[in-house]
């Protein structure tokens, strides 16, 4: 044993191949050449805005303190792997070292994962500026902003010896060919010769947390933003488009931190393709989103070239250079003008147009006989009780070792979560209105109440037609069903569905409380949704309504009709079955599932394929989705299921020996 061990050290991997990027030999040279325009100007993007930063005093804020951090980290995270990219591209071997690999590893984590941290930062600092300007110059001092940095260094450090330590570790005796064109961990330990489950946990939790977390934060707090300029019209429209600039920089960056390293075990074609957006382009398109178009730092550049700023100056001569780059918009660039209104106007009194713009709204909710009204509150008060405790049982019980080895427990523990969520984030509002005295929600509430409904609702359809996926393979393909079976793929699954939720009730709320809101505050409804609340804005809301069709109304239409095909296929199996009890037992389950799907999606389809208009109808559909499924689906999925009752009384068995031992 100790010979085979010491046989394992001495026969470690000292180079590795990269593969690189699979490109013909006829575009070759195509490829080098875009990819060397591509580095060399986001070098001269990035000093140039560095040596700008340095020079003009008037810079030396701390906005522009964050801006030059990360424009030297744009810098450094392009040279760790561009150049090398570029190099293997002529080369036919494409051999690195083992020490260069652990050493571009090591890097790579550490620029990006500061690079992540320093842009939640930056969305942060917004946030104070526009929502919170009493409080900017205390929050944001230099002493402050100084500490901060201290900590993104710091944490990026933290988290790249947390990857690469582990990594560097492991034993490689071939094969030694890596599928990228630079060194990453999760193509690194495929290649490792023992078992990585824990290092690939160490990823998820690490890299794929963390990038979850810091997107969730930025678009959230770009959201708020947004949602703070709604007094003013046309800003609020710029913002919307700055913001959307800003965010598809941060898509392209923290998407495919996500994509990787959520799910470091396996390995797909796209690989490639989203890494050269992550260490090539983001780079690059950095200096002019944030930038290169602020007028301050144009009037610092032509300064530092030997230009002059004067307006007058500027209508008589020849443009300049910058004005001669993409027109991009830049979420600095509004940020900066929205700032220096604030500091300018900070001192001012705040009565000049608030008289005109809504802070909350009045739901006018559920339409109502007066005498009824004690009826309905004990109706829906015991419906949201019995839904409380139905899902907090089945959580409860999943967790059973014989039903948590089950990815399809997994997924019905999910969820009883959201349905859990889902009706908190109704009923009690709905309940509250049941009373005399009238309740207004504020603007606050308003916006987090449709963002979560949206967010959770979203995540239900797509959990829905994962579901009824896995009973198709499960009964129509039951040689392919254990891929599904796969836990990890599970988890991953899930997790994919709530970020593309959270991305969707982001989009969403931004759509709908960018608009003015400066005459009626009456929501006629019992929560605030995208429809009703569209109908009291005071602007155009064609755009609103389109989206609102396509994103929410195309979308749970395609998702119910997926259902309904994989249900279909599974009756016609069910149908080959030759006991007649065999087949009455596969027909009532599925018929009742079916009956789930129907009263959760219908009601959808029915109102958000025709958000301009208003039926009776309306308040009845959305009671069935947001007050009763949650209620049903304990009852329809779990609690007539045998294995979730045996686990029951399992539990309940060993709860009670428990007793008897105290």
């Amino acid at each position: 044993m100790e010979e085979a061990g010491l046989l394992n050290q001495t026969t470690l991997v000292t180079y590795f191949q990269l593969q690189g990027l699979s490109v013909h030999l006829k575009i070759q040279v195509a490829v080098f050449a875009v990819f060397l325009v591509f580095y060399v100007l986001t070098l001269i993007g990035n000093i140039l805005i560095v040596i700008t930063i340095l020079y003009d005093r008037r810079l030396h804020t701390p906005m522009y303190f964050f801006l030059s951090n990360l424009s030297f980290i744009d810098v450094c995270h392009s040279t760790v792997t561009v150049p090398k990219m570029l190099i293997d591209t002529w080369s036919e071997e494409k051999l690195i070292s083992f020490d260069a690999c652990v050493t571009q590893m090591f890097f790579l984590h550490l620029f990006a994962c500061t690079e992540i941290f320093l842009l939640t930062v930056m969305a942060y600092y917004q946030y104070v500026a526009i929502c919170k300007p009493l409080q900017y110059m205390t929050v944001m001092n230099w002493k402050v902003c100084v500490g901060l940095a201290v900590v993104l260094w710091t944490g990026g450090m933290i988290h790249s010896i947390a990857l690469t330590s582990p990594t560097i570790k492991l034993p490689y005796c071939g094969p030694d060919e890596i599928d990228n064109f630079f060194c990453d961990v999760p193509q690194l330990i495929k290649l490792a010769c023992t078992d990585t489950h824990i290092i690939e946990i160490l990823i998820v939790s690490n890299s794929g947390l963390i990038s979850v977390v810091c997107f969730v934060v930025l678009v959230v707090s770009h959201a708020v933003i947004l949602v703070s300029l709604r007094q003013q019209v046309s800003e609020g429209r710029r913002s919307l488009s700055t913001c959307a600039a800003h965010l598809t920089v941060v898509t392209l960056f923290l998407g495919h931190c996500i994509f990787i390293y959520s799910r470091p075990s396996t390995s797909l074609p796209e690989d490639k393709v989203v890494s050269v957006f992550f260490t090539v382009v983001t780079p690059l398109l950095n200096p002019f989103i944030y930038t290169l178009r602020n007028e301050d730092m144009k009037n610092a550049l032509n300064k530092l070239m030997g230009r002059k700023k004067g307006k007058e100056k500027k209508k008589e001569n020849t443009k300049t250079f910058f004005h001669h780059l993409p027109m991009l918009y830049s979420p600095l660039s509004d940020f900066t003008i929205h700032l220096s209104r604030l500091q300018r106007d900070v001192g001012k009194t705040k009565n000049t147009s608030l008289d005109t713009v809504v802070t909350d709204f009045i739901l006018l909710g559920l339409s109502h006989p007066p005498n009824l009204r004690i009826l309905l509150f004990l109706v829906f008060l015991i419906i949201y009780i019995l839904t409380q405790l139905g899902n907090l049982l089945i959580l409860f019980t999943v967790p059973d070792p014989k039903l948590h080895a089950r990815s399809i427990y997994i997924l019905l523990g999910v969820l009883s979560f959201l349905d859990m969520c889902i009706s908190s984030v109704i009923v009690p509002r709905l309940l509250l209105d049941f009373t005399p005295a009238s309740k207004p929600i504020p603007f606050g509430g308003c916006v987090a109440q449709l963002y979560a409904f949206h967010f959770l609702g979203s995540t239900l359809c797509f959990l829905y037609t994962l579901m009824a996926y896995h009973r198709y393979l499960a009964i129509c393909q039951p040689l392919h069903y254990p891929v599904l079976k796969n836990g990890k793929l599970c988890t991953i699954l899930v997790a994919g569905t709530w970020v593309a939720s959270s991305i969707h009730g982001s989009i969403q709320s931004i759509l709908t409380f960018h608009l003015p809101y400066c005459e009626s505050n009456q929501v006629d409804y019992f929560f605030c949704d995208i429809p009703a609340v569209l109908k009291v804005a005071c602007a155009d809301t064609t755009v609103n309504e389109l989206v609102t069709f396509v994103d929410i109304g195309v979308v749970p239409a395609s998702c119910f009709i997926l259902i309904l095909l994989s249900y279909a296929n599974i009756v016609y199996a069910i149908s080959k079955i030759r006991t007649a009890d065999g087949r009455r037992r596969a027909f009532s389950t599925c018929g009742s599932h079916l009956t789930m799907v129907t009263v959760y999606y219908v009601p959808c389809i029915f109102i958000y394929l025709r958000t301009g208009s208003k039926s009776p109808l309306d308040e009845a559909m959305a009671v069935f989705y947001t007050a009763v499924t949650p209620l049903l689906n304990p009852l329809i999925y779990t609690l007539r299921n045998q294995e979730v009752k045996s686990a029951l009384k399992r539990i309940t068995a060993g709860l009670g020996a428990a007793n008897e031992s105290k």
